[in-house]
């Protein structure tokens, strides 16, 4: 028998229905990845007009929500209630520091916009016509970027010129003499055999003409911009302190990414503390090795000696597939409830993975017509140690990202805001949790394999020294390089993209080794109330029941855990 909802109950429901469907609207590209096809064929609107839009609809969301909580909800609602506003307020907090203004890295962009059909389905006709009317609308949408950008250049809000010089042969993909030459021909060069040749034959050759003669041409006219205007107004120096209003706008996104009122020098002495720590334990690895030289020369010997290589593309993916597997059978003894949701891997697309890092994984659509994809780097593929691959696959697949993430999409009975929260103290806490989990799913049997996941986790340490000290003390990029070559046993092509990344993508990384050490620490604390009585599967369950929270939030959830069992116990 369905339960009736009081009206206020139907009103707060009404009221994240409705704002989702607006958000959806607003961003058709997050509605592509999150798997809703109906806005598969439109682009953003990043005018100012439509930003001012957003934020008015989200001024009159808050009052609205703030009516509903003031008038009384049920107590099953009050967190939902409460995460909506927090996602509100942050919306509205940021809005004012034009957060578009630093939308492009070098990572992503508008100069890797042929990606988006990673996400896209491509199954039918109708699918690929669709991604060709999207493709259509792209000129229109590089305009706007060309404007958003010309904006940004006069405001002095710009991404660092030495990072943007690395979007410049990007571009330059874009701008090819044949069709064929384009990224946004890859959708057609693999078509689904069910569409039949005359079909295909046709696609093809409507995206030849829309190529050559509209995205080709657009991308030109981007690029022109791009050279001659948006990268001379870059700024020379590459912590964002050095933009209007640059030092709010980093304790805004420290205080979103950690979902903590930690401030940047106390983020950076636990990084510093971290950093440490984790070489105390490395250290042990290397004596049981006995090796006799620096960490110094240890970490150049990872770095150099060829059997921590492989030597082709395809190896490489083999190895990551393999670990993939390797890891699955065993987690029933950490979990009681895994996700249905499948995943594959995938490598990354060739326009993007000279500049990105090692791996990065991608949800499964909400229509179920979409996989999740832990895409691995192939580029360079002698610079890719396979002593990281297992600690690697734990964090972007399984128990990492792909598990918690397909699990949250999984739980119906929350409201569609909830299911695809992006908390990333949570997720990226959760995520480098897991690769720790390694040990009690029996990775790192290795030695080296055991320095990889020491070095993933100094890595996640440095990110803490490194990030506050490009944002806040002002450290050159050499600095940075210097510190993170100095402290852990990342290959250089990693550092480089690595340090690349905390530029232009200021508190993102806080929040792992923030996220991590408290999941830690509540499991610690877990187990020390519950001593005989802990059930490691069932405190999973639980951590990951409900999705992602805030980290004040989950420490609550906890402690109530904790005292249920208590009770359960007695």
């Amino acid at each position: 028998m369905t339960q009736t909802l009081s009206p206020s109950v139907q009103r707060l429901h009404a009221l994240f229905d409705a704002c989702w469907e607006r958000e959806l609207a607003e961003n058709p590209l997050q509605a592509s990845y999150i798997g809703d096809a109906r806005f598969n064929a439109l682009w953003p609107d990043l005018s100012p007009t439509a930003q001012a839009r957003i934020t008015t609809a989200n001024q009159a969301a808050l009052a609205e929500l703030d009516a509903l909580v003031e008038a009384g909800l049920p107590t099953e609602e009050q967190l939902n209630a409460q995460l909506f506003k927090y996602e509100l307020q942050a919306r509205l907090a940021v809005a004012a520091f034009q957060p578009l203004a630093w939308a492009i890295s070098a990572r992503e962009g508008p100069q890797s916009l042929n990606e988006i059909a990673e996400f896209m389905p491509l199954d039918t006709a109708a699918d690929f016509e669709i991604w060709l009317q999207r493709m259509r609308g792209l000129p229109a949408y590089l305009a706007q970027y060309e404007a958003l950008l010309s904006d940004a250049a006069s405001s002095g809000r710009t991404q660092p010129r030495l990072l943007m010089q690395r979007v410049m042969p990007q571009l330059d993909l874009q701008v090819v003499d044949a069709p064929e030459q384009s990224p946004f021909f890859s959708a057609f060069r693999q078509m689904p055999p069910r569409i039949g040749a005359v079909e295909t034959a046709r696609l093809e050759e409507a995206a030849r003409q829309i190529i050559g003669e509209q995205v080709v041409p657009a991308y030109r006219q981007f690029r022109q911009f791009f050279a001659a205007v948006y990268l001379p107004a870059c700024r020379e120096t590459v912590g964002i302190w050095d933009s209007p209003d640059g030092a709010a706008y980093y304790a805004n996104r420290i205080a979103f990414h950690t979902t903590t009122t930690l401030d940047a020098e106390q983020i950076h002495q636990i990084g510093l503390d971290e950093v440490a720590r984790i070489h105390r334990e490395m250290q042990a690895v290397m004596d049981q090795l006995k090796f006799g030289g620096s960490k110094a020369e240890f970490f150049e010997h990872l770095r150099s000696d060829p059997k921590f290589y492989c030597k082709s593309e395809q190896e490489l993916f083999t190895a990551y597939v393999l670990a993939a597997k390797k890891i699955e059978p065993e987690l029933p003894k950490l979990f009681g409830k895994l996700p249905r949701t499948p995943y594959g891997v995938r490598a990354i697309p060739a326009t993007s993975a000279p500049n990105t890092t090692a791996a990065y994984y991608s949800g499964p659509s909400d229509d179920g017509r979409r996989a999740g994809y832990y895409y691995v780097n192939l580029y360079r593929p002698e610079m890719r140690p396979i002593y990281e691959i297992e600690v690697l696959t734990a964090h972007e697949a399984m128990p990492g990202h792909h598990l918690q993430i397909a699990l949250a999409q999984e739980q119906q009975n929350l409201p569609k805001f909830r299911r695809f929260a992006g908390y990333n103290a949570y997720l990226e806490g959760w995520a480098l949790y897991a690769e720790k989990l390694g040990f009690e799913l029996g990775l790192y049997q290795d030695p080296y394999s055991h320095f990889g996941q020491l070095t993933y986790d100094m890595w996640r340490a440095v990110r803490l020294v490194v990030d506050t000290g490009l944002h806040a003390k002002r450290w050159t990029r050499k600095q940075a390089i210097d510190y993170f070559r100095a402290n852990a046993a990342k290959t250089e092509v990693d550092i480089v993209n690595e340090v690349d990344r905390y530029i232009g993508w200021p508190g993102q990384a806080l929040s792992y080794k923030i996220g991590q050490l408290r999941v830690l620490a509540m499991r610690a604390r877990a187990e020390t109330a519950l001593a005989q009585e802990f059930d490691v599967r069932a405190y999973h369950d639980m951590l990951l029941d409900g999705g992602a929270l805030p980290l004040d939030l989950l420490d609550r959830k906890v402690d109530a855990w904790i005292a249920g069992q208590h009770c359960r116990s007695t």
